[in-house]
């Protein structure tokens, strides 16, 4: 058995009605926050899968002392189980005891070897059922059938375990490793990819190598096209009649509904996607109907704002923020920048836009007058730098346009971060009234 380590400081989070996962950088590190207490009265299983309730039976059927078993069921039902943290082979928790500081308890359990990983994952891609029912989050009976005729038990045996925890009591395993155990079948239940962390390897990574194996497996089955019979170039070059082409469809008075797109490990956001296919139907639809591109002359960056300022919402839902990264990461920009884009977009479309991106000089005439109009209006003298007009307390800002309107931007003092705000109009005493909401 492992020495035991020392307790450090802990703080018990507060429990969640479910054990919720962050997983670590390296897909190799999982925590899990802590499960609050059961209430009902104990009688009930801990997991309701098979493999979940398949982990208890292993435990209870090893030579443990049942009297810890029962303080450590205990234990875990009334929720003194802190937050799990699962790595490969080893499983550690802090877990409340009678004491005020928390007893650090460990369970550590032998790794497959990469043989044993190479015999699990063909018997995984010999059948399809057993990749799309792990994608689901459960573990079929005659995978794990299978893997254990084959020699790989991914459930624990005699020799596997070797608990440790910083508490004085040395019975094999103390009731806080055992309400460890016992709270681990709980996540065992809502994701069996927990089971194969603590094996050796990693979802993201049995994904990935699972992905490769079933592709060899389809080009290995895949029946080769038969060969294609020559023809004489004279023969293929000589005249011959060609029917008439068949007459077109008739087009729908509307575009049709994108696909649905599942949500898979490593793919973009589902929701994006529809979005994005839903708009590009839209414009081959107009295309097909009228023959022209009403969007032809916008560049990638400027449809990108187009789209994303198609999302009319009061906040950012979940959706329009998937959208928005979605957008930003195509055109190589941050989502704050497409999100002060989309403001100016909204005010004034592509010219909106520019207004926003590209100072330039305007010649005499309107730029020239609005200095005396905000004066007349009693503003404070205003800075010109090209086509903008600063105020002197440096939180709002007039731009001109080339359409000849008047933009209005807000930005926090001393900030120099200026963003579109108000409705632009070609009298700049009306931008900047509704600006200081006068």
């Amino acid at each position: 058995m492992s020495p035991r380590p020392q307790p450090r400081p802990y703080a018990r989070p507060e429990p969640r009605p479910v054990a919720r996962s962050r997983p670590g950088p390296d897909d190799l590190r999982r925590t899990f926050e802590a499960v609050p207490p059961r209430t009902s009265d104990g009688d009930e299983p801990f997991a309701d899968s098979w493999w979940g309730r398949a982990w208890v039976a292993a435990l209870e059927s090893l030579p443990m002392d049942e009297g810890r078993l029962s303080r450590g069921r205990t234990y875990a039902d009334s929720g003194k189980v802190a937050a799990i943290t699962v790595t490969p082979g080893r499983v550690v928790a802090y877990v409340h005891g009678s004491r005020p500081r928390p007893y650090r308890a460990e369970l550590r359990l032998r790794s497959l070897t990469d043989v044993d990983w190479d015999t699990f994952l063909d018997v995984v891609a010999a059948r399809p059922g057993h990749l799309a029912a792990l994608l689901t989050k459960k573990m079929p009976n005659s995978l794990a059938d299978t893997a254990a005729e084959a020699g790989v038990g991914l459930l624990p045996t005699a020799g596997d375990l070797d608990p440790g925890c910083s508490c004085p009591d040395h019975g094999w395993p103390c009731k806080h490793v055992a309400a460890l155990c016992y709270q681990m079948a709980r996540l065992l239940d809502a994701d069996p990819f927990v089971l194969l962390l603590l094996r050796g390897r990693g979802e993201r990574e049995l994904l990935e190598e699972l992905g490769r194996r079933n592709a060899a497996r389809s080009a290995r089955e895949r029946p080769k096209a038969p060969a294609t019979p020559s023809v004489p170039a004279r023969e293929a070059l000589a005249d011959r009649y060609l029917p008439p082409l068949p007459a077109p469809l008739p087009v729908l008075p509307h575009p049709g509904q994108p696909p649905s797109y599942p949500s898979l490990p490593g793919v973009r956001d589902p929701l994006a996607l529809d979005h994005l296919a839903t708009h590009a139907a839209a414009r081959a639809h107009t295309l097909l109907t009228t023959g022209l591109d009403p969007l032809a002359g916008l560049t990638p960056w400027q449809d990108a704002v187009r789209l994303a300022a198609s999302r009319h919402t009061a906040g950012l839902t979940a959706t329009t923020r998937a959208l928005y990264r979605e957008l930003a990461y195509a055109t190589g920009r941050t989502p704050t920048d497409l999100a002060r884009a989309v403001a100016a977009w909204r005010q004034g479309g592509a010219e909106g836009l520019a207004v926003l991106e590209t100072p330039w000089d305007p010649p005499a005439g309107p730029f020239d007058r609005a200095r005396p109009a905000l004066a007349a209006a009693e503003f404070p003298r205003f800075h010109p730098w090209r086509n903008h007009l600063t105020h002197p307390s440096g939180t709002l800002q007039l731009r001109f346009g080339h359409d000849g309107r008047w933009y209005g931007y807000e930005s926090e003092p001393g900030e120099n971060d200026w963003w579109p705000r108000a409705t632009s109009d070609s009298d700049p005493v009306g931008v900047l009234m509704e600006l200081s909401g006068g």
